[in-house]
């Protein structure tokens, strides 16, 4: 295992962190029982990994860690990750948000359910448009103070979110952000036209969801076959009629959730038959950069990619056995060529909109 540092804080991460949602029971048909799921854990900790991600609205994931956990001596070496934004099992009018009163009642949910003394990072799930940044970030300080937590993260934050509460916490001396978990992978790269930069600029690290696009950077799915009955997709299609109405989708439509056919019918008229086509060019692309491999698959691919951007600290990844577990492992010691860097740099590029790209033809024009 490799690691990498986050944030500006001296606290190494494993490249490659273990995504806990893969164990929810409430999201999907697929329910992971506590001996493969501990026996999964056990083995990313035997093969060096020490990073943990989960968030309270994740159905059971907490629970099921905390079960793990309680059975090891050895909770000073992981870093242990988790969430508080969304509603969570109660759905009163102070449980859902950012405020003070929810981050205090829901870290010490967090405690009791992962079995852990304290988290090493604390994420804001989501941007809260209601409360104010001050009052965020004065009960995030105090629960920091009290020694229940060691550092402050984000997810799915824009790029002047990380700006404005990097920027408060340095002049009301709050805890600073160190960490933005965001949607990152070869299918979606508009995390670059802001999130990356701001993150950059704040010194705040990057950790990545879904980095093979829910499936689909894994090179199981063919345009001309209906999904393998052990993937994702296979959930919600059943034969080649459906197969081929996914395909007319926008892939922001299938990450995180595929949704039903049925609930994608009125988006149909919008989808563009161009963006569909590059969906499968990358995807084309990253299986021959795999082909130029020996052994090697095409998730390990588009992970290795993905280790490779500026600003990236770790690659959140979910797994349903230890056999996959292993082999996405692999991307750690996988260097990709600099012409297969800039092959799927320039295949997947997903433009940039005004005024990004007003700043790359002319914000460079000084003599």
């Amino acid at each position: 295992m490799k690691y990498r540092f986050l944030g500006t804080t001296g606290m190494r991460v494993s490249e490659i962190c273990m995504g806990c949602m893969t164990f929810e029971r409430g999201y999907t048909p697929k329910i992971t029982d506590d001996k493969t799921a501990f026996d999964m854990l056990d083995y990313y900790v035997d093969q060096g990994g020490n990073f943990f991600d989960m968030a309270d609205n994740y159905p059971g994931v907490e629970e099921l860690f905390g079960r793990w956990l309680k059975g090891r001596s050895d909770r000073d070496q992981f870093v242990i990750a988790t969430k508080v934004r969304f509603y969570a099992g109660k759905e009163g009018p102070n449980d859902v948000g950012l405020s003070r009163k929810h981050i205090i009642q829901t870290v010490d949910n967090a405690l009791k359910s992962t079995n852990a003394e304290y988290l090493d990072l604390y994420q804001m799930h989501c941007w809260d448009e209601i409360t104010t940044p001050d009052e965020t970030l004065s009960a995030f300080e105090d629960v920091i103070r009290a020694g229940k937590v060691r550092y402050l993260g984000a997810s799915n934050f824009a790029g002047w979110h990380i700006t404005k509460m990097v920027e408060l916490a340095e002049r009301k001396k709050y805890p600073k952000l160190q960490n933005c978990q965001t949607q990152y992978n070869l299918l979606n790269r508009t995390t670059e036209w802001e999130i990356n930069p701001a993150a950059i600029d704040s010194k705040v690290s990057l950790t990545c969801w879904s980095p093979l696009g829910s499936g689909w950077l894994t090179g199981k799915y063919k345009r001309d076959e209906v999904p393998p009955t052990e993937s994702r997709m296979a959930r919600y299609i059943s034969n080649m009629e459906e197969w081929q109405e996914v395909n007319k989708m926008g892939i922001n439509t299938q990450i995180p959730h595929p949704q039903k056919i049925e609930e994608q019918a009125s988006r149909e008229k919008f989808a563009i038959k161009e963006e569909m086509d590059k969906r499968w060019a990358i995807v084309d692309a990253v299986r021959d950069v795999a082909a130029n491999h020996q052994s090697t698959t095409c998730a390990q691919v588009a992970l290795s990619w993905l280790l490779a951007r500026k600003g990236v600290s770790a690659s959140v990844v979910g797994f349903s056995s230890i056999h996959q577990l292993e082999e996405n492992l692999k991307a750690i010691d996988l260097v990709l060529t600099p012409q297969e860097m800039k092959w799927l740099d320039f295949i997947s590029d997903p433009g940039a909109p005004y005024p990004l790209d007003f700043f790359a033809k002319y914000g460079t024009n000084r003599r």
